[in-house]
């Protein structure tokens, strides 16, 4: 599969996450209490942006390697691929934010499992595929503090 494939299928999902966001994101999420260290809205959009195309990367260069272990990480890479549009559907298409803080929990095991694997098949996967590991994590948090708070 080319590059452009892996970075399609990350910006797949990522369409589908903002078709479920699109219209509460202005209609429901700012009545939501949120923690004083929530990011503004606007910083979502670049932020996903960047973070499909490293991923896609990522993955990509996992397939390429032909290493043993590549095949069931981009597996997981494309399992990841649901669970993370799978939040976008649950937190804001259905604005049950407890569901999908249980999905962010099963996301977040995948991206840890997908970077310890990379990290034995492409030192530069793994770099790529870390700032979406850590994206994830604060996003967790912050999906947390929304379930508390509300």
């Amino acid at each position: 599969m080319p590059l452009t494939g892996f970075i399609a299928s990350a910006f797949a999902a990522g369409s589908l996450g903002a078709w479920a966001t699109s219209l509460s994101v202005r209609t429901w999420y700012p009545l939501l209490h949120k923690p004083a260290w929530n990011p503004p809205v606007w910083l979502f959009g670049p932020a996903w942006t960047l973070l499909y195309l490293l991923m896609g990367v990522a993955a990509w260069l996992a397939w390429r390697s032909r290493h043993p272990a590549a095949r069931p990480i981009v597996a997981a890479y494309f399992a990841q691929l649901v669970a993370n549009a799978l939040w976008s559907v649950l937190f804001f298409g259905l604005r049950q934010p407890a569901w999908a803080l249980a999905d962010i929990a099963v996301l977040w095991a995948l991206l840890v499992w997908i970077q310890a694997g990379l990290a034995g098949i492409d030192r530069l996967a793994a770099w790529l595929w870390l700032p979406y590991l850590l994206w994830v994590s604060f996003a967790g948090a912050l999906n947390a503090a929304i379930v508390r708070l509300n």
